[in-house]
């Protein structure tokens, strides 16, 4: 894990000190809010519904337990006791006061954490697969290549004020779990013919008003070539970027208008130019930062009591099941702890709850903690013979739901409960459903699925890429919610279709149950997925389920 250096240290403490001086001049007066809004943007503070939101940045979802403990100290000295983990791997403070905001983060600057860049038209935080060093699928770490890409972007002098936001995402594995389509910049890395190690590198992704999927601009990017051929990417977004219109900003529509040939082009000669300015300076710093995320020391035991717990603990091997994945090492484990308790705000974790997982990271998982873009928390590193000794203190704090990939395990954004932008409501509709189908008991007869919500047209849910999205939008004042089928965020990413007209906010759990009933009803084995037999079939059987025969041909 990569911990600050002396410079890390002295430019978080600089900031800190500058944007405390600007919040006792917004405080007096000497600032107006409007003055005031771009500063406390450069600094993750956002102005919400009711009160201030002070976004966290946690780069590539890793943290430490020191960390963690932070950020539980911080909700319950400055905030109502919890935090939320978002699809951006950050955690934001709904509640804060703005005479608290440079406390809060000189608290933060303390543990070697801050919000730079999680808001404004930069590169936002750079995200990669929660999985990361311990995925049997693995091909590379991809962390320290995100280390890498978040030094470089700190506070760079050109891309401070591009057209739009822009993010980056990376993974290293075969099965994406980073969801790189739908980003400004999505890097896979990969290997060539000769086993050297690059990226296969995707540009225009992204979700929102106009969801596109990334195009590949190039099959093969050497390793060294990293930052320059980044940098290049964003010089050319930042000089044909559109900024007449915020709506058309983003590198998707410039790579829409543009062409794909045209803009691999530009991008191709403007690497080139940069390409010998690095000078080998990036690779001797990457080598620094790779050192920084050495495997722990695995211990070897024998696992004869996870073995026995699993037969004999059915709520232990429900858990084992759904919320435990392979790891690279045979008698290791990736361990995910739900946020996604039925009935809870998906992502929420109280300050408790969080000083338990710190607890739990240093006893058994190598104090080794991430923050996944599902809103749930990571143990990558979890021996065997540790899982039921886990999985009993888990349960103690509420934290051993067995739902992770299941339909429960909902994506939603905080909509009009928290935020400025929504324009209808998320975390009721989550709540609602997963209380459905609890007391349905129909969860593990579904199987996998992917259930996201949104509630407005920015896509902070991700609903497009559900394989039931649900985005929550005003007509005429009253919210309607446009359901989609079919969408999918891993490697090969699809954008769902919309089923028809849009459902009232007391009709929506009931339109997903008669979804999911007909696709009981029509699955040809219990092995096929939801997806899979959207696939299979297409949409139709599901309009008729939703609308009926007339309605259906309607819509």
């Amino acid at each position: 894990m990569y911990d600050y250096t002396d410079f890390d240290e002295s430019f978080v403490r600089a900031r800190v000190a500058q944007f405390t001086d600007q919040v006792e001049r917004r405080l007096d007066g000497s600032l107006s809010e409007d003055e005031f809004r771009p500063l406390r943007l450069m600094n993750g503070l956002y102005l919400q519904l009711h009160a201030y939101m002070l976004r966290v940045a946690i780069p590539y979802g890793t943290l430490s337990p020191a960390k963690l403990r932070q950020l539980a100290w911080i909700a319950d000295t400055y905030d109502k006791g919890y935090g939320h983990f978002t699809t951006r791997q950050n955690i934001q403070f709904n509640w804060p006061k703005l005479p608290d905001v440079p406390a809060i983060l000189s608290a933060l600057a303390d543990v070697g954490m801050h919000a730079i860049q999680t808001s404004g038209n930069c590169v936002r935080n750079v995200t990669a697969d929660h999985f990361a060093g311990a995925a049997a699928d693995e091909v590379a770490d991809p962390r320290p290549y995100a280390e890498l890409l978040r030094q470089w972007s700190t506070d760079h002098p050109e891309f401070q004020f591009l057209p739009r936001k822009f993010k980056i995402a990376i993974t290293g594995a075969s099965a994406d779990r980073a969801v790189t389509a739908a980003h400004d910049i999505g890097l896979r890395i990969v290997r060539n013919e000769a086993g050297e190690t690059g990226f296969q590198v995707l540009v225009g992704g992204g979700l929102g008003r106009t969801p596109m999927v990334g195009m590949v601009v190039r099959d093969f990017l050497p390793e060294a070539d990293l930052l320059p051929y980044v940098e290049a990417v964003l010089s050319i977004y930042n000089v044909i970027g559109r900024r007449d219109n915020k709506y058309k900003a983003r590198i998707k529509i410039t790579l829409h208008e543009t062409g794909k040939p045209e803009i691999t082009r530009m991008i191709e000669e403007r690497f080139a130019e940069l390409r010998p300015l690095f000078g080998g300076a990036d690779q001797a710093l990457f080598r620094d930062i790779q050192a920084a995320f050495a495997p722990p020391v695995f211990r070897e035991a024998p696992v004869a009591a996870f073995d026995a717990a699993y037969k004999a603990d059915p709520a232990f091997r429900a858990f084992v099941d759904t919320n435990v994945a392979p790891h690279r090492h045979p008698d290791h484990a990736i361990v995910t702890i739900s946020l996604k308790a039925h009935g809870e705000t998906p992502g929420d974790a109280t300050s408790d709850q969080m000083r338990l997982v710190a607890d739990l990271a240093e006893r058994h998982g190598h104090g080794d903690i991430r923050v996944s873009h599902e809103q749930n928390l990571i143990l990558p590193h979890v021996h065997k013979s540790d899982l039921p000794a886990l999985h009993a203190a888990l349960k103690s704090a509420g934290l051993a739901t067995a739902n992770v990939g299941l339909l429960s395990d909902i994506i939603a954004c905080p909509g009009m409960d928290y935020c400025s932008l929504a324009t209808a409501r998320s975390i009721p509709v989550a709540q609602e459903i997963a209380q459905r189908f609890k007391e349905l008991d129909l969860e593990h007869e579904i199987g996998p699925l992917k259930l996201k919500i949104s509630g407005c047209i920015n896509a902070c849910g991700h609903h497009h890429v559900g394989h039931i999205g649900i985005l929550g939008l005003d007509r005429a004042g009253v919210e309607n919610y446009q359901i989609t089928l079919g969408g999918d965020g891993t490697a090969d990413m699809v954008i769902g279709d919309k089923t028809g007209p849009g459902f009232a906010y007391d009709q929506v759990t009931g339109a997903v149950e008669r979804i999911l009933r007909a696709y009981l009803a029509l699955r040809e084995a219990p092995e096929e997925t939801f997806l899979q037999a959207f696939r299979r079939v297409g949409m139709e059987p599901f309009k008729t389920a939703l609308y009926g025969e007339g309605e259906r041909d309607a819509a």
